[in-house]
């Protein structure tokens, strides 16, 4: 029984040390270093003219479905049809081609933010994915464009519904973005796995946008819009995000003691 108990223990701690150990990565005051400044205007201003960009995209693909350079650029991209590239293609679509998929991911993402008590970016995490599912499915019912066709491309990976925009690419910046983002914002960058984590969100962000095309999923509009959009989305929540963690919002006990006393320190 007492050596139960021993067992029992030692693996509480080692699990309790894991978790420390990660915490220990995270650099502590990066985030403070994120201040408002006269750039606010300027942001605001590149984000209306942006929007209004992806505005008159979405309307031109409601009122023309086909569109020439559509169909140009998707046989420049499968034009070659070299087995590893439609492997690699395949591989990039994969997470986002099965309903369950994503969700899952971003529970497991969120679990594991909330373990080691980055809260609110698991938060963020779980919100921002939401807010683009709702988004891509309104727009979606809104423009109502077809998808490519057999007889104008060929359809490497079928796939149902609207074209307009690529729930693909909006669930892909928004998520692996998001990671990528908040790998430079929270971790020192001091170690070499740290630039290797970045190499995954990377990986996928980059490459969903061709990949919808090659497979003949989506049409380059539907992705250019796709990533304009995400993009947009993205960056409003990572204003919000940086905008919270200023605030302390969600932070552990501990971080919050240590900010406020630094905050009361005199200066000079």
């Amino acid at each position: 029984m007492q050596y139960k108990m021993q067992q029992a223990t030692i693996r509480k701690t080692v699990g309790v040390y894991t978790i420390k150990q990660m915490q220990q990565e995270i650099a502590p005051g990066c985030v403070s270093q994120h201040r408002p400044s006269w750039h606010t205007q300027l942001f605001v201003g590149a984000y209306l003219f942006l929007s209004g960009i992806f505005t008159l995209l979405a309307f031109f693909v409601h009122t023309h479905p086909v569109l020439h350079v559509d169909v140009m650029i998707t046989h420049a991209f499968q034009e070659h049809q070299a087995t590893w590239l439609r492997m690699i293609m395949l591989l990039v679509s994969f997470p986002g081609a099965y309903p369950m998929f994503m969700p899952v991911l971003i529970i497991l993402t969120a679990l594991t933010f909330w373990v080691i008590r980055l809260r609110l970016e698991a938060l963020v995490v779980t919100a921002l994915y939401f807010a683009s599912n709702r988004l891509t499915l309104l727009l979606k019912a809104l423009v109502a464009r077809p998808r490519p066709s057999a007889d104008l491309v060929a359809i490497l990976q079928p796939a149902s519904g609207n074209s307009f925009p690529s729930d693909h690419v909006m669930s892909y910046v928004t998520f692996w973005g998001l990671l990528f983002a908040l790998v430079l914002i929270l971790f020192k960058m001091n170690r070499w796995w740290h630039y290797a984590l970045l190499t995954v969100p990377a990986f996928f962000v980059v490459l969903v946008g061709p990949s919808r095309i090659y497979l003949g999923a989506h049409w380059a509009s539907d992705v250019f819009g796709s990533y304009l959009l995400s993009g947009l989305l993205l960056g409003l929540g990572l204003w919000t995000y940086l905008a919270l963690k200023r605030r302390g919002i969600l932070a552990p006990a501990a971080q919050r003691r240590q900010k406020a006393e630094i905050e009361t320190q005199p200066l000079g």
